[in-house]
């Protein structure tokens, strides 16, 4: 039986952690917010007193938590990850969509504190949702060696129905950050478009409905346009404060590798837009309200 340290029991991470007890496994739980604990310790997990107290003697840890800050703190903070003793030959996992400047910061760490035998280390973002997590076939977008990723893939499967390799540690965040800062563009050009449409008087239903089978449709774009119908922002799937904070990590990434975006930068001013209105943690949908708003102005 394995014995599996798992770090953040968000919206993601509570569903990948369950998945992890439902395949037999001995899963020790940890999240900021302890009361988060209570189903996976009713499913079987234990509930840890710490990060630290999660990996001691595991044979895998991953970490799924919200930002580079949060991260940081249970990577390298009092009572961190990095502060046990997992079991030899360990893999550690961040699955966090983080920076990848903060992911390299973390894989030299995680090395630095190795000895011969010792841990290793996978970036490994997820994409599917917690639908995703849920039904166990999100996708894996992976950086790091490929024997890891061979031996670890068993376990992992028990969320996911398949991974892809993009190379060395780091990498798989550098496509996370990318491919979630299009994300964002897409979700600006919908909410535009859409906020367009109604100002020139169109039918709502029939652009809709012209919009999700035609030559743009994409699953976000008819996630978004089925919130901008039902004016439904108060459930969010996936926040605006999330969509800005992955946004900003891609533009931090294409700055530092001198990549001009000018599109990405013009779509991150929607995201903080809503959050400058106190609307960080609706929706990301929500950013077709302030269009909506200055039409009316």
């Amino acid at each position: 039986m394995n014995t599996i340290g798992f770090i953040g029991l968000g919206a993601m991470g509570r569903e990948m952690a369950a998945r992890l007890v439902s395949a037999g496994n001995a899963v020790r739980v940890w999240n900021r917010t302890a009361e988060k604990c209570r189903p996976l310790e009713e499913a079987g997990a234990h509930v840890a007193a710490s990060p630290a107290d999660a990996t001691q003697d595991a044979n895998a840890v991953i970490s799924m938590v919200a930002d580079d800050a949060a991260s940081r703190a249970v990577w390298l903070g009092e009572a961190g990850i990095l502060s046990a003793t997992p079991a030899p030959g360990a893999i550690m996992i961040e699955s966090s969509t983080l920076s990848p400047a903060w992911v390299g910061e973390l894989a030299a760490a995680v090395e630095g504190s190795c000895r011969p035998g010792g841990r290793r280390f996978l970036d490994c973002p997820v994409t599917g949702g917690p639908d995703g997590a849920a039904r166990g076939d999100l996708t894996l977008l992976i950086g790091g060696a490929e024997d890891t990723i061979g031996e670890i893939w068993p376990l992992l499967s028990a969320y996911a129905g398949r991974y892809l390799h993009f190379g060395v540690v780091g990498a798989g965040t550098a496509y996370k950050v990318m491919v979630n800062l299009m994300g964002a563009v897409q979700g600006a050009a919908a909410a535009e478009g859409f906020a367009l449409a109604e100002r020139a008087g169109l039918d709502r239903e029939v652009v809709a409905e012209a919009l999700t089978s035609g030559a743009v449709a994409s699953p976000h774009l008819r996630f978004m346009v089925e919130r901008f119908l039902a004016g439904d922002h108060d459930t969010p799937y996936f926040s605006a404060r999330l969509r800005h904070k992955d946004a900003t990590y891609g533009l931090a990434l294409a700055r530092r590798l001198g990549q001009p975006m000018p599109a990405s930068k013009a779509a991150l001013d929607h995201y903080q837009a809503a959050l400058d209105h106190g609307e960080a943690d609706k929706c990301e949908s929500v950013i077709i309200e302030r269009l909506r708003a200055a039409e009316d102005g």
